[in-house]
């Protein structure tokens, strides 16, 4: 399979975890403890992703200036991007309970609902293309992350969209369109970065390390806080474990 292929269809399974979440919470009425309790584990595998697989890379590709430059960047932008689209009624859109607000509570917030989901889904699947740029394969611990990751983030948000009355259309609708994107920012994580200097593709992945990291702290800790409060720190240091174990057997 092309390298730019392969590229797509791992952004495209890694987003499409948002659906296999998704699909569970329309299906069943998840407790609240259990989405906190599995948004931890999902916070602790990026944490651990970021650790051992991106930033440690970057540095040892491109070096410690590019790296933190890249890092400061990608979490300035996500969180100044994050703020705006807060704003616009999307600051909840990864809880579960009742903070959501609905359509006709907050026009225009179902919008911005999806344009949050984009930015929370572009930066992680682009490190999918560059993992093919940098190795020549997808990195495997860093699809397993990311794929583990997204599905207590689907369930979550679908939880708290259907607590907000929002049908079936939209929430599939979303999420479908999100597993499509990231196959997109996979395919041109590649694409657009083949044959570039390690200096710059340590840049670029150090910059999606920071996105990914300031939205692990903005939108994933505070759901599993919630319900969780003194156990969220051992089940995101679980899952910080689970993603460390993938990454020393597929190294």
């Amino acid at each position: 399979m092309p390298l730019w292929l392969q590229a797509f269809t791992w952004g495209a399974v890694a987003g499409g975890a948002l659906l296999v979440g998704s699909a569970i919470a329309w299906r069943w009425n998840v407790p609240p403890r259990v989405v906190s309790f599995v948004m931890a584990f999902g916070a602790g595998v990026l944490i651990s992703a970021l650790a051992f697989e991106l930033v440690g890379e970057a540095q040892e590709t491109g070096g410690l200036v590019p790296t933190a430059l890249g890092f400061l960047v990608g979490a300035v932008v996500y969180v100044g991007a994050n703020a705006l689209l807060a704003r616009q009624g999307a600051q909840h859109r990864k809880r579960s309970g009742g903070q959501q607000p609905s359509e006709s509570e907050d026009a225009g917030s179902g919008n911005a609902i999806a344009l949050g989901a984009l930015l929370d889904g572009i930066p992680e699947s682009v490190v999918l293309g560059l993992g093919l740029v940098a190795g020549g394969a997808v990195n495997p611990a860093v699809l397993v992350a990311i794929f583990i990751s997204n599905v207590p983030e689907g369930l979550s948000s679908t939880a708290g969209m259907k607590n907000a009355g929002r049908g079936p259309r939209y929430v599939f609708g979303l999420w479908g369109g999100i597993a499509l994107a990231s196959g997109l920012s996979a395919l041109a994580g590649y694409s657009l970065l083949a044959g570039a200097s390690g200096v710059t593709v340590a840049f670029i992945t150090a910059i999606a390390a920071g996105a990914i990291l300031a939205m692990v702290a903005d939108t994933m800790i505070p759901e599993a806080f919630e319900r969780q409060h003194m156990l969220t720190g051992l089940i995101a240091a679980l899952g910080f474990l689970t993603a460390f174990v993938v990454h020393e057997l597929a190294g």
